[in-house]
Parts: structure tokens; sequence; C-alpha cells
């Protein structure tokens, strides 16, 4: 069993007011899981999604799927 703790960081895109979330990918290669927090509510509840739906997100994040806000 790992004791390893999320090392969170946020986008180098999120200078936007505090307005993001943080990630902590460190934890792929032991748990298979990225977390994902509020960063302005850094001990709130805590979401983690497997390593391939993340990344299945960001691609498609990346290529626009989603459109603009």
């Amino acid at each position: 069993m790992t004791t390893e703790t999320p090392r969170w960081f946020t986008s180098s895109y999120s200078n936007n007011g505090g307005d993001c979330v943080e990630v902590a990918v460190n934890l792929v290669a032991t748990r298979g899981m990225v977390p994902l927090r509020d960063s302005k509510h850094r001990t709130g509840p805590v979401l983690a999604f497997p390593a391939a739906s993340f990344a299945s997100f960001v691609a498609s994040v990346k290529a626009g799927g989603f459109g603009t806000v």
C-alpha cells in the first residue's frame, strides 16, 4: 500500500482570479487515478477520475469538443 500524497498544481493558463481547479497527476502511476479539487476550497471534496477518462476529457477540450464558455 502506498501513502503517497497528491502534489497539486494549476494550469499555467489559470491566471483568472482564482476560478480554477487543481490536479494531481503524480498518482496516476501508483493508483491509476487523477484527483481534482477546487482551488478556492483546498480542504473541500476531491473528485478522482480514472486516468484514461481524464486523458480523454483533456483531449476533447484541446480539440474544441466542448465549444467556448
